[in-house]
């Protein structure tokens, strides 16, 4: 049994609070399938009753951007001026934009 337990997969759990309006990552752990994932994340998670969703998702379902791709994928456009909010003339009549 043991051996089962050291090769259920890693879940990724996601909750979301009575005050919230997205899900946030609170953290990670092992379950032999998803029904058990949302059990052992409510028990480890939610123990004030704090949590009204819960999302589990395979660790090995997530792909991430590499370190080194940072700067191409999260510098601005320098080439590409109507992405910057100085390119548009607002009216008078639009406040707090």
């Amino acid at each position: 049994m043991s051996d089962k337990k050291n090769n259920w997969p890693l879940w990724e759990v996601f909750i979301r609070s009575r005050q919230g309006l997205g899900h946030k990552h609170v953290g990670s752990l092992h379950a032999a399938d998803a029904e058990m994932a949302i059990g052992n994340a409510r028990d480890v998670y939610t123990r004030r009753q704090e949590g009204v969703s819960i999302w589990v998702i395979p660790s090995d379902a997530i792909t991430a951007s590499a370190p080194e791709d940072s700067e191409a994928l999260y510098d601005p456009a320098n080439d590409k001026i109507y992405r910057h909010p100085t390119f548009y003339v607002l009216p008078d009549e639009v406040n707090h934009m």
